[in-house]
């Protein structure tokens, strides 16, 4: 399972598919970010506006629980039941990065046996992301909403900042 569907979030769960997962459930409450999600088979998207992520999460699994699961909104909210979703002895991946500090349950962490990783800006994986693109396990090409050429950089990252739902990736390519 995967909380957020931006850009890290899509990427998680694709990268999930192709180590071996068979389906990744993605959560977010922009369904425009859902909807891209859902051209990848094997995506399972859920708009949490619409629908209880843990029944959800339950219901796919037969009341198991995710085996994995990666935070990767970084709203403080995901955090609130965030260890709700996994199945005992699961393993959450901490990758979102809230704007501050936020409540960690540890006794629901400790009950269920749940090993806890966290992530800091990806060291030492870019190689293997390059690979898993080139050899064509994950596409990221639906994923770049616009694109711009570097003359164009400063609009780029103008249209960029505007955040609009539909827009999971703004690319600038060089001749």
């Amino acid at each position: 399972m995967v909380v957020g569907c931006g850009t890290i979030g899509i990427v998680t769960a694709l990268a999930a598919l192709a180590a071996g997962c068979s389906r990744v459930m993605i959560t977010d409450v922009q369904q425009e970010k859902l909807d891209i999600a859902a051209r990848y088979p094997g995506l399972v998207p859920v708009n949490i506006g619409k629908e209880d992520p843990i029944a959800k999460v339950h219901e796919i699994t037969e009341n198991w629980g995710a085996d994995v699961v990666f935070e990767c909104s970084g709203h403080p909210k995901a955090y609130e039941r965030l260890f709700d979703h996994a199945a005992p002895g699961a393993t959450v991946v901490l990758v979102g990065m809230p704007p501050g500090p936020v409540p960690y349950d540890v006794i629901a962490a400790e009950a269920k046996e749940l090993h806890v990783e966290h992530v800091f800006r990806y060291t030492n994986v870019y190689a293997q992301a390059v690979s898993l693109i080139a050899s064509g396990k994950v596409d990221v090409k639906p994923l770049i909403s616009k694109t711009f050429p570097f003359e164009k950089a400063v609009e780029a990252f103008e249209f960029a900042a505007q955040g609009l739902p539909s827009v999971v990736k703004t690319q600038i390519v060089f001749e």
